[in-house]
């Protein structure tokens, strides 16, 4: 039988006084019957339910799914704080008796319990924080007041609560016997009636507020809502979308690291088609031909390096550049380029030598530091190598000869003749699909040079349009010395110029293993991480701080899925295109082919 009380107070005492008895008239319900597990109060019927088992981690608004319960539901958190020397005194006390029963089993011959190496590791973490002061102890009470019309809907809708609870892995009880001290610690009286507690750390109280989100954060009251930016997808963890702007943050790099097949390719492809409708300018090292469908759909300028008829003259002058130290820019990028075309840096005798046939071999074709002399028809690098081999110094001679290959044998294809195919318009794509894997680097360079050209060229009036340049395969490049510092000098320049670069790997080894890789990802504002490989996965960890958590995600992501990451900023996502986006973005031989049969 129930104990039916009429006009209690909501704390369960009596009111004292007019002024109390007055309150208690007006906010109170007129009857409160108290059952062993669930509350009528009024005309309708109450039940509560104590959290009593939690994940082993919890990520952001990780009690989303009860706050957005559709039902009528009261979610209290109780949380004190514990005095840095209680704290440490009761993890002491828990670190012996997890350690004492690990001694134990390990004596008696029995099997490591996993659930207690589990508990014994967050137990030192844990004390590792609370001593550096990186995080604080809380005792933290979690209970839901179901609210129901009948007693028959209140069962229903407790056993809905259960099922939401347990998707984020919370276990819920209900307080049977205690329904009335349950109830009266939901009320907002900042009174914990049941004392049902468990100890949390700082990041989980945190992540447990209402105001976390796993979205990315929206603009403060008084700032000005974003404007742009263009779709990445969807959040798994929520119920909204991942719109990102890579020019609004202080930089506009991106990295984008993912194992072979995961994706990546297809994100950055439906990237550039968002930001094209945007009018920003993009410049496409493919090394696959992945980007070819894109560009004839959209029509966009395709510079087939290696195909015949199809060269690239590297002592041609920027167009239309008029600034005095033109030259002296086209010569230094020689001195790069020779640099990769022999395989390592000459030594300074055989530079100086080099210096002199650069100077020469244009003064020779009538174009001097007169930028009115820049027009005429630029010499060719079978020219240079002539002039080099001219030269009386032996150093000269022995690097006309280590460019033989590339002037006379297998290798002159690429540079006999002028620049054959102008790389102009919105969307321009370097194809290096039919360079043989020796030229790949030297391709690579030549289609990152010539982008530069447009990217520093001065603008003809006005700003100077917005750009995103796009190396896929960015670790061919990373492999060699001088493209791995001409790609850095890029990712460090291109701001100023209003021009972000997209390196795109799957190989996070050569891009995180050399300190020039490093510092092109520190420069990169906006990183995408999609499924990475085992063996990657705490390089990659450690490089980006990522959560034990974090890294179980991105070990077993779907294709499409990752981490958006940008400094403290951090949320997944699932990438989503449209039908005609999915056919221009696919590399999936099946979709290919249906597509060819449906056209």
């Amino acid at each position: 039988m129930g104990i039916r009380r009429s006009h209690a107070h909501p704390n369960g005492t009596a009111p004292s006084g007019g002024a109390a008895a007055g309150l208690a008239s007006t906010v109170a319900p007129a009857s409160v019957e108290v059952t062993p597990r669930w509350l009528r109060v009024g005309d309708g019927y109450t039940a509560t339910l104590v959290v009593t088992g939690y994940p082993a981690e919890v990520g952001p608004a990780w009690l989303e799914p009860l706050l957005s319960y559709p039902g009528r539901v009261d979610v209290t958190l109780h949380i004190d704080p514990l005095p840095a020397p209680v704290a440490a005194a009761r993890l002491r006390k828990q670190r012996a008796r997890l350690e004492s029963s690990r001694r134990a089993d390990a004596e008696r011959g029995k099997l490591v319990d996993p659930y207690t190496e589990a508990a014994a590791q967050d137990a030192t973490d844990l004390a590792d924080r609370l001593a550096r002061g990186a995080a604080k102890l809380f005792r933290v009470g979690l209970y839901v007041t179901v609210h129901a019309r009948s007693e028959e809907e209140l069962l229903q809708a407790c056993a809905r609560v259960k099922a939401a609870a347990a998707s984020t892995l919370l276990e819920v009880q209900p307080a049977t016997w205690r329904q009335l001290a349950g109830w009266t610690t939901t009320l907002p009286l900042a009174s914990d009636g049941l004392r049902m507690l468990r100890t949390m750390d700082t990041a989980a109280v945190a992540a447990a507020f209402p105001l976390a989100s796993p979205d990315l954060p929206a603009p403060l009251p008084g700032e000005p809502a974003a404007t742009g930016g263009v779709l990445y997808g969807t959040n798994p963890a929520g119920n909204g979308v991942v719109w990102w702007d890579r020019f609004a943050q202080d930089n506009y790099n991106s990295v984008v690291l993912a194992r072979s097949g995961a994706g990546k390719s297809y994100f950055v492809k439906l990237e550039t088609l968002r930001h094209l409708y945007t009018g920003v300018q993009v410049s496409i090292i493919d090394p696959e031909d992945e980007y070819l469908r894109l560009a004839d759909a959209v029509g966009g300028t395709v510079v087939r390096l290696g195909a015949a008829g199809v060269r690239v003259n590297p002592l041609e002058l920027p167009a239309g550049d008029t600034r005095p130290d033109v030259l002296t820019r086209r010569g230094l990028f020689l001195h790069t380029l020779i640099s990769v075309l022999v395989g390592h840096l000459p030594p300074p005798t055989e530079r100086a030598a080099l210096d002199r046939a650069i100077l020469t071999v244009y003064r020779q074709a009538g174009i001097t530091a007169d930028p009115r002399t820049h027009r005429r028809p630029a010499p060719l690098l079978r020219d240079l190598a002539a002039t080099l081999a001219a030269d009386a110094d032996p150093a000269a001679a022995q690097l006309a000869a280590r460019l033989s290959p590339w002037v006379d044998g297998s290798f002159k294809d690429l540079f006999d003749g002028p620049t054959t195919t102008r790389p102009d318009g919105h969307l321009v794509v370097w194809s290096l699909r039919q360079l043989p894997d020796e030229l790949r680097t030297v391709g690579t360079l030549l289609a990152l040079d010539s982008i530069w050209r447009q990217v520093d060229a001065p603008p003809a009036g006005g700003p100077p349009p917005r750009r995103i340049v796009v190396v896929d395969e960015a670790w061919l490049l990373m492999r060699d010395g001088e493209g791995a510092k001409f790609l850095f000098r890029l990712s460090k320049a291109g701001r100023k110029r209003h021009t972000g670069l997209t390196v795109v790997t799957q190989d996070a080894a050569d891009v995180l293993g050399t300190d020039l890789g490093q510092a092109v990802v520190a420069n990169a504002a906006t990183q995408i991480l999609l499924r990475q490989a085992p063996q990657a996965i705490d390089a990659v960890g450690d490089a980006f701080g990522l959560t034990a958590g974090e890294r179980r995600l991105l070990l077993a992501a779907r294709r499409g899925h990752g981490l958006l990451v940008s400094g403290t900023n951090r949320t997944a996502f699932e990438a989503i295109s449209s039908d005609t986006e999915h056919a221009l973005a696919t590399t999936n031989p099946i979709d290919l082919i249906d597509d060819t049969e449906t056209a």
